[in-house]
């Protein structure tokens, strides 16, 4: 991570930006409390962002250096993927980890309704091939969540959009 010195209400704190393409946020550690050395905060945000297996082997390591060159560089090089074609928002870029199951849920959603897919494709066995080669071990959730998820979606955005109308024609 890079690090940053800063000043917040008369408070002096460290500020540690992540280095993942696609991330960049930023955990803060306050230097005036009793757990000013902790760093729980900052390695939730690495197991989120990086994976569970990316922060043992830093843990293994036998210094920052060694943790940098071992595991972060490689992560940074091979596990990124970057596709550049034209876009309105540039490139895309996709997470150099796995996705989480309601991560892998909410994509779900995303692309059976923006594709018009049928919720059965899940179960379509060139679909799971694709999906679970190189990690047979990957969640794919059922046609059937897959359909709730949508549905709540739906009403919830729904719901949004009434209470937009609500406010704006006030």
């Amino acid at each position: 991570p890079e690090l940053f010195i800063g000043h917040e209400g008369g408070r002096r704190y460290h500020e540690f930006k992540c280095v993942a393409k696609g991330c960049r946020k930023g955990v803060r550690r306050y230097l005036d409390t009793k757990d000013a050395k902790s760093t729980s905060n900052m390695r939730k945000h690495a197991k989120r962002c990086w994976g569970d297996d990316a922060v043992r082997l830093a843990d293994e390591a036998s210094g920052c250096d060694v943790a940098r060159k071992s595991v972060v560089q490689p992560l940074l090089r091979d596990g990124t993927i970057t596709a550049s074609f034209e876009r309105k928002k540039g490139k895309v870029t996709y997470m150099h980890r796995q996705h989480t199951k309601t991560e892998t849920r909410a994509e779900m959603v995303c692309w059976v309704s923006e594709s018009l897919r049928p919720f059965s494709i899940v179960r379509d066995r060139s679909f799971n091939n694709l999906m679970k080669t190189g990690r047979p071990e990957y969640y794919i959730p059922s046609p059937q969540t897959v359909s709730r998820d949508v549905r709540l979606v739906f009403k919830r955005t729904r719901e949004r959009i009434a209470k937009m109308l609500q406010v704006s024609s006030g």
